[in-house]
């Protein structure tokens, strides 16, 4: 359960700052840009936070905790990749099929990036976890 829990904390963090980079230098040049009038000005913050407390929780479900009990390291980015695929694409193509403004592009950078940051994630908590509790 500790592991879990340690598991967790770290997923966040490493998710959230790596977001946060990205979103940083790509919120103005590319989201934007594209999204024109159906993106708000700022961020409501209520709907993000929870998706920003809840999306690692799936991360060390299906992708952290399987790498640890299989003991390959392989497994975390592997796991991290297939999670942030299939739930990025999932977002991204309910969104291109339902607003007019969501386009192909978007839904490929976004899907590509949700895969980099769910392989990151999972490879940096497989890692940092095994450093701190080398048994998992």
């Amino acid at each position: 359960m500790l592991a879990s829990v340690v598991s967790y904390l770290i997923a966040l963090v490493t998710f959230v700052v790596v977001d946060m980079g990205w979103l940083g230098v790509m919120a103005s040049r590319f989201y934007k840009p594209i999204l024109g009038d159906i993106a708000i000005a700022g961020v409501n913050l209520p709907p993000a936070a929870i998706f920003y407390a809840t999306y690692p929780i799936g991360l060390v479900i299906f992708a952290i905790e399987p790498a640890l009990r299989s003991g390959s390291w392989l497994n975390a980015p592997l796991y991290g990749a297939f999670f942030g695929f299939f739930t990025y694409a999932t977002y991204d193509l309910s969104n291109q099929a339902t607003l007019r403004n969501w386009t192909s592009t978007l839904s490929a950078v976004d899907v590509v990036w949700g895969t980099f940051l769910g392989a990151v994630t999972a490879a940096i908590t497989f890692w940092v976890i095994n450093k701190l509790m080398p048994t998992g």
